[in-house]
C-alpha cells in the first residue's frame, strides 16, 4: 500500500515527507493506521549517527493508532483495536521468558536492523529499499507495520494520539522509578534533566509518594513545570555546583538518582550527590556511543553505591503500559501536560522547537 512517511535520506539530513510503498502484514505482523507518534531523542540519535540504522530510513517508535489488518497467526489484537506500539522483542529468550523483554538478547537485531520478520525491509521507494521496522514499527508515517509482540491495546478514556509516548519515553522515565529502582514511598530522588523522560520519572515519583524530589534543569520554564508536577525542588545547574545544591537541601544526599543526560560532568555530580548506599540509574543515551567515564571504585565500594543501566524502564509493556493508562485516568500521572501536538508534515519544525527547549514532548498528528 502507499503511505506518506518522513524519510531520513542520509546521515545528518532533515526529514523528507514523501510517498513510499509499505508491504502487507506477514506472519505475526500488525498494520496500524497511525493517529499520533511521539518525537523522541532516540529517533534523532539515528539521524546524527549515534545509533546504528541503515539509510535511507523511516524511524519513529512512539506510534499509536487503530489496527486495520493483521497477518497470519495474530490473536492478540484484531482490526479496529486501539493500540500503542512499543519496542520489539523475541518473546522466547531467557530474558523475555523472565518478564524482562527490554533486555531481550535479540533487542538490537529486532529494533535496529532495518528489516522485518521476513528478513527484508517492508518499505520501498520505487525499487529502492528504505530502512524500516525501527523499534518494530517505523511509525513516522501514516501507517506502520508492527508486530504482535510490540503492540498493546489502549482502552477508552485516553486520547489515542497521546498514547504513543507511553511506548518509549514515558515508560522509560516512569519505569526507572517504579520498576528499575523501585523507589519506596517517603524516599528521596534526584532527576537530572527535565525533558519528557525526566518529567515522566518525576510524575511517577510523585504518584509513588516520595517526599524529596529534586529536578536539575537549565531551562527556567521546565523547572517551573517540574514544580507544578510534584517536584519539591528545582535546581538551576548554572547557579552553582549541583552536588552542593543537592546537599544544601538534603545534607546526607539522595538515596536514588535518575540521569537522563548521559553527560560525563552531570554523572559525576550525581555520584557526589548520593547518600550512603545510594542507587543511581542511567537512562540517557550518550552522544558518543564509545564514551567512557572514570569513577573512583574505592569510593563506590566504601559508600555502598550502585549503578544501574536502564533500558525502557525495565518495562514489560503488556503489563506496565496499561498500569500507566490507569494512573493517567485516575489523575495520578498527568503526562498529557508535557505533550504538544503538531502536524506530522511539520516534523522538521518540531525537531527544531524541541531542540530550542520550547516544547518537551511533541506528538505528531495526521490531518
Amino acid at each position: 500500500m502507499k503511505v506518506t512517511a518522513a524519510v531520513l535520506e542520509k546521515l545528518g539530513s532533515d526529514f523528507a515527507v514523501k510517498e513510499l510503498d509499505l508491504a502487507d502484514p506477514g506472519q505475526g505482523e500488525v498494520l496500524i493506521e497511525v493517529a499520533g507518534v511521539g518525537l523522541c531523542h532516540t529517533d534523532l540519535a539515528v539521524a546524527h549517527g549515534h545509533l546504528p540504522f541503515p539509510f535511507p530510513a523511516v524511524v519513529g517508535h512512539e506510534g499509536s493508532g487503530v489496527v486495520t489488518a493483521v497477518g497470519e497467526g495474530v490473536t492478540k489484537v484484531a482490526p479496529g483495536d486501539r493500540v500503542a506500539a512499543t519496542f520489539n522483542s523475541c518473546g522466547i529468550c531467557s530474558e523475555c521468558a523472565a518478564g524482562s523483554p527490554s533486555y531481550c538478547v535479540r533487542f538490537m537485531e529486532l529494533n535496529f536492523s532495518g528489516v522485518g520478520s521476513s528478513g527484508t525491509t517492508p518499505l520501498h521507494d520505487g525499487t529502492a529499499d528504505v530502512g524500516g521496522n525501527f523499534f518494530g514499527q517505523s511509525s513516522f508515517a501514516t501507517h506502520a507495520l508492527a508486530h504482535e509482540a510490540n503492540v498493546v491495546k489502549i482502552p477508552d478514556g485516553i486520547p489515542l494520539e497521546l498514547a504513543g509516548p507511553l511506548g518509549c519515553g514515558v515508560q522509560t522515565g516512569a519505569g526507572a522509578v517504579l520498576n528499575s529502582l523501585n523507589c519506596p514511598p517517603g524516599s528521596s530522588l534526584l532527576i537530572t534533566g527535565g525533558g519528557s523522560v525526566g518529567l515522566s520519572a518525576l510524575m511517577a515519583a510523585a504518584a509513588r509518594g516520595l517526599t524529596t524530589i529534586i529536578v536539575v534543569e537549565p531551562v527556567a520554564a521546565r523547572r517551573q513545570l517540574a514544580l507544578e508536577l510534584g517536584a519539591t525542588h528545582a535546581i538551576d545547574p548554572s547557579a552553582g555546583d549541583i552536588a552542593e545544591q543537592v546537599r544544601a537541601i538534603i545534607p546526607e544526599g539522595v538515596k536514588y538518582a535518575v540521569d537522563t543526560t548521559a553527560a560525563g560532568p552531570v554523572i559525576t555530580a550525581v555520584l557526589a550527590s548520593l547518600a550512603q548506599q545510594g542507587r543511581f540509574g542511567m537512562v540517557g543515551v550518550p552522544s558518543d556511543p564509545t564514551a567512557t567515564l572514570s569513577v573512583n571504585l574505592i569510593e563506590m565500594q566504601a559508600r555502598g553505591l550502585s549503578f544501574t543501566g536502564i533500558v525502557e524502564g525495565d518495562s514489560n509493556p503488556d503489563v506496565f503500559i496499561p498500569e500507566l493508562v490507569e494512573m493517567y485516568k485516575a489523575g495520578a500521572f498527568p503526562f498529557d501536560k508535557i505533550v504538544t501536538k503538531m502536524p506530522f508534515k511539520e516534523i522538521n519544525e518540531a525537531v527544531a522547537a524541541q531542540a530550542r527547549g520550547e516544547v518537551i514532548k511533541v506528538v505528531l498528528v495526521h490531518d
